[in-house]
């Protein structure tokens, strides 16, 4: 884990509507939701001060106040935190313009649905290290393929693969910005990560990556969020 007296700045995006887990979320917004014994949200912020993040900020939109009331000032969670709420829908990219002129130094940013041991100290550093405004965090996983896979050479079958599975590299839903990448987000218009990272390659500006190699889990549905309630157990208790 990083040393004391390490100053990392951490923005956690907390404002979807959490559509794909409802009924759980219509009462509280997705990131307070109970995994174990803590919320979502609490279970990041520990992680991240215990990596060396001294300084978060929620980025809200839906049920925003319920956030703010359950957190407070971060104190008992070892932070400095900070409410930032977006008046229209801004996407990913979006609610750190709101941030600029507080995110003078290089920050994390990541998603406020994704449960992870990710010793975010070291994809800070690794990340700063790179001639790159911009570094994203990916993840590889395996997927079932419910198809025979076929490789032919015009009119035969060369062979035949049952099932395989797929191995994708994804995005993890975690990043590492430089001050420099937030002139490329505009302001008071919904952008996404995927847009600025299509819009930093149009400009043949170097994205940096990260091999996550930690446990991870993106919680969008509901199988995921009982699938969390194992994995607290298992990384988080």
């Amino acid at each position: 884990m990083s040393q004391p007296n390490r100053n990392i700045k951490a923005v956690i995006l907390a404002g979807g509507l959490g559509s794909r887990l409802r009924p759980f979320t219509e009462a509280i917004p997705k990131p307070l939701l109970p995994i174990g014994e803590k919320s979502l949200l609490e279970i990041q912020i520990s992680r991240l001060q215990q990596c060396g993040v001294t300084e978060v900020f929620l980025a809200t939109n839906y049920k925003s106040e319920y956030i703010g009331n359950f957190f407070g000032d971060g104190n008992r969670l070892g932070v400095k935190l900070h409410i930032s709420k977006e008046e229209i829908p801004l996407g990913t990219c979006g609610p750190i313009k709101l941030l600029e002129k507080e995110l003078r130094e290089p920050f994390l940013l990541m998603n406020g649905d994704i449960l992870t041991t990710a010793k975010f100290d070291k994809i800070f550093d690794f990340a700063l290290s790179l001639d790159a405004p911009f570094s994203v965090v990916t993840k590889e996983i395996v997927r079932p393929f419910d198809f025979g896979k076929i490789e032919s050479k015009g009119d035969y079958i060369l062979s035949v693969e049952e099932k395989p599975d797929l191995k994708l590299e994804i995005l993890a839903g975690i990043y590492f910005c430089k001050p420099e990448v937030l002139q490329y987000i505009p302001e008071n218009e919904y952008f996404g990560i995927d847009h600025l990272i299509k819009k930093l390659i149009s400009l043949n500006i170097p994205i940096g990556r990260y091999l996550l190699t930690e446990y991870w889990l993106d919680i969008g549905r509901v199988e995921d969020y009982q699938m969390a309630e194992s994995a607290y157990n298992t990384h988080f208790k």
